[in-house]
């Protein structure tokens, strides 16, 4: 039985040791802390008759620990070799505590792992001597036969008896030295979770134990921070091809993951994913390096004489760079070696200095199935590229077992999930959604959301949360995916929160496949688009002021989508829930050209004209359409034509036409005096001048006709108007809020493609949106 050291003592002894090298005294107290810990342990562990024993062997051991640190305090030095020493006492502690423990219910004895394991004096991260450690072991097997040992992990000895450490996770290490020089038939690694993981669980919440791995898989996915299994661990059962079996603490009865020779055949092309954090990037390039031999081994021997070990290694064909990934921590040496050793190439322009790139991190694709498999690293690349991961280096060994990229730190998390949603959740894909405006139309797509949650899951395999809601006054965040019963009340005791504030919200959670869906029609809410497509955000928008803003804004923002690799959609700024722009799309892209469109494009004004015949005021019938949610906040923008306008200018420049809204003619019917003012002034003046409008429809009815506002693109002009139509125009009956739309295309010169349908409504314009989500979602 191997055993480590208390959850927390090492770090513990080497603050002890840091603060008594710095003059701090206060490392007696942390050692008073640690001191009182495992006396507390050795009271729960042991019956009282038994505890002097190991009290007195904890006190004497805390003693020599005072007196270490007593003099690393004097002279001001922690060395590495003195630091190993210190280090040391956790492991000697705790295993002496568990062999004492253990001894009190069978045969036991406790064995120093320094007189086991031998290494050299590499303090800090010793090598060992697997020869002489072999001896060393059976010579104790021969002396103790039927008994359990009990060994310190993490510690070995050199020549000199001298106390080295293995590295961090050690104790692992040491049980696979043991294992290998006992010839045993299995080693089982006890830690706290159920095995290896699909992914970090921290990070992914849908990770799932790995059953059977193999040797070369397990070690890969070590060495990329695995954390369950310390890498060097794998080598020496797998020298014997002995099973390492780990195993839950915890959770005894779980299966946990059994690493073999030949594990039993898995239908993942991935095994598993595994990330490396604090890691830099250092280039050295330049002219004078193509076509010179030796640079490559001079680099590395710099690197390798400062003790810096090297993750990753990428070489650009033309032999122009070199690019090895470091740990953070280790660049200020790597440039200084590396600087000096090319210091004559640098002065004379032939190569440029030693470039670090920091803030980095390795996310590595592990897997014996990935050989001879092709596409692996187009779904790895299609995956992380639609989500704005960019990849900063990439390495792939010639085993074909691992695919490693370098992408940025604070990316980590979002590639992780993205990868495991790629390569282990095939049935699903995680949406996240941030609803800006949560009002009439807003409100109904929350519960349009709600209602289909489950059937999205189930039948096109998207789990959609909405992680985010805000209106102008309050804010509610959760990124597990809020509640759509009870978003109203919890959004109402929701804090503050700006534009900006929301904008910086969505960036900094950085979630996978992730869609702004804009719900409102505030100006200032477009501003933020070309920030959030810059991060491969989806922009989903009802508002339509991005794209009837000025052409290099639309078509800025058109394009960062693309550059992006997200989308931009905008389907209901111009019928609500009809696919009239989706229509024209499909149009374009098939080649067709549109010459002519005709349109009625505002509910609203249909509603109002259908629904006035001079039995009552103008101004009534328009107060019932904007109490009945078909007008805009501010009619005006119906009424004006303004709406109209900027819904046939959306039309035009989908068909690839870049008018301005100012290339859009209006023909106004509404008189001057009913734009000015508020929204109530405008009703006023609608009744002062009812007899314009009764006039309007009276000249109409006489000639057999009725008014439409009718929308009119022909040879790149477009305007919007009032017209009386004759029964024979494709408008003439259309109906309360109905909209339509006549395509005159190439392929449609004589009888024009048309879409026709419920134009306005709180309900459709939602349904709209949704559908907008489908798409982005469905990238």
């Amino acid at each position: 039985m191997v055993v480590s050291a208390l959850g927390g003592t090492t770090d513990a002894l080497i603050g002890a040791g840091r603060a008594a090298a710095s003059g701090d005294y206060r490392y007696r107290d942390a050692l008073t802390q640690l001191q009182q810990r495992h006396l507390a342990a050795a009271q729960a562990l042991l019956p009282p008759a038994a505890q002097p024993d190991i009290t007195d062997v904890l006190t004497r051991g805390f003693a020599e620990l005072l007196q270490l640190c007593d003099g690393i305090f004097s002279l001001g030095e922690l060395s590495d070799r003195t630091l190993d020493r210190l280090m040391s006492y956790g492991e000697l502690l705790s295993s002496q505590l568990v062999s004492e423990a253990l001894g009190a219910r069978t045969p036991a004895v406790w064995a120093d792992a320094r007189q086991l394991i031998r290494t050299n004096a590499r303090f800090g991260a010793a090598e060992v001597n697997v020869a002489v450690t072999r001896a060393q072991v059976q010579a104790f097997k021969s002396a103790h036969p039927g008994e359990v040992w009990v060994v310190p992990g993490f510690i070995a000895a050199d020549d000199q008896g001298n106390t080295t450490t293995l590295g961090r996770g050690g104790s692992d290490y040491t049980a696979a030295l043991l294992a290998a020089a006992l010839d045993a038939d299995v080693l089982e690694i006890w830690t706290d979770v159920s095995g290896m993981m699909t992914a970090d669980p921290r990070l992914v919440s849908r990770a799932r134990p790995i059953a059977g791995i193999s040797y070369q898989e397990a070690m890969e996915l070590s060495h990329f921070g695995a954390k369950v299994l310390y890498s060097p661990t794998i080598q020496p059962v797998m020298e014997r091809g002995i099973p390492l079996w780990i195993k839950n603490t915890f959770a005894p009865a779980d299966y946990g993951t059994l690493v073999e020779v030949a594990p039993p055949h898995s239908p993942d092309v991935v095994r598993g994913l595994s990330s490396i954090g604090n890691l830099s990037l250092l280039n050295l390039e330049g002219s004078g390096m193509v076509g010179i031999p030796g640079f490559s081994k001079r680099l590395f021997e710099a690197l390798a004489r400062a003790r810096i070990n090297v993750v990753l290694i990428t070489q650009s064909s033309s032999e122009y760079s070199i690019c090895v990934g470091v740990a953070a921590a280790d660049v200020p040496a790597a440039q200084a070696v590396v600087d000096e050793e090319f210091a004559t190439e640098i002065a004379g322009g032939r190569i440029a200095p030693l470039r670090p790139e920091n803030g980095l991190a390795i996310v590595a694709l592990v897997g014996e199935n990935m050989k001879n498999h092709p596409g692996i690293s187009g779904r790895l690349f299609g995956a992380l590229g639609q989500n704005g991961v960019n990849i900063r280096a990439i390495a792939q060994g010639s085993s074909e077992r691992n695919i490693s990229t370098v992408i940025r730190a604070a990316d980590v998390r979002k590639a992780i999930n993205v990868l495991h949603e790629a390569f282990f959740e095939p049935a699903y894909k995680q949406v996240n959604l941030y609803v800006l405006g949560p009002g009439n139309v807003g409100g109904k797509l929350l519960a349009q959301l709600a209602q289909q949650q489950q059937h999205l899951q189930q039948q096109l395999g998207l789990q959609v949360r909405v992680v985010a809601i805000a209106n102008r006054r309050h804010c509610i965040v959760d990124e597990n995916g809020l509640d759509l019963a009870t978003w109203p009340a919890a959004l109402a005791a929701g804090g503050p929160c700006t534009l900006e504030e929301f904008t910086e919200l969505i960036v900094s959670r950085n979630l996978r496949n992730s869609i702004l869906v804009d719900v409102t029609a505030n100006p200032a809410a477009a501003d933020h688009y070309a920030a959030l497509l810059e991060k491969s955000v989806a922009i989903v928008a009802c508002n339509k002021v991005a794209a009837s803003s000025a052409y290099a804004n639309y078509a800025r923002l058109k394009g960062l989508a693309q550059d992006f690799n997200t989308r931009f959609l905008f389907e209901t700024n111009v019928g609500a829930g009809l696919p009239i722009i989706g229509t024209l799309s499909d149009l374009t892209r098939s080649g067709d050209v549109v010459r002519r469109m005709e349109a009625v494009l505002s509910g609203t004004l249909n509603f109002v004209f259908n629904n006035y015949d001079g039995s009552r005021p103008f101004a009534e019938v328009v107060r019932q359409a904007q109490a009945e949610g078909y007008t805009e906040p501010d009619p005006r923008l119906d009424l004006s034509g303004t709406d109209v306008a900027r819904k046939i200018l959306i039309l035009a420049r989908e068909a690839g036409h870049p008018l301005e809204m100012s290339d859009v003619q209006i023909e106004s019917f509404l008189p001057a005096s009913c734009l000015e003012g508020d929204v109530e002034a405008f009703y006023e003046q609608l009744a002062v001048h009812e007899a314009h409008f009764r006039a309007l429809y009276d000249a109409a009815t006489a000639e057999g006709k009725r008014l439409k506002f009718v929308a009119r693109f022909n040879d790149g002009a477009a305007a919007v108007g009032l017209q009386a139509v004759l029964p024979s125009h494709d408008v003439y009956e259309l109906r309360g809020k109905d909209n339509i739309v006549l395509f005159y295309t190439d392929r449609y010169a004589e009888q024009p493609l048309v879409v026709k349908g419920a134009g306005a409504g709180a309900e459709v314009t939602a349904a709209g949106v949704f559908a907008d989500i489908i798409r982005a979602a469905r990238l």
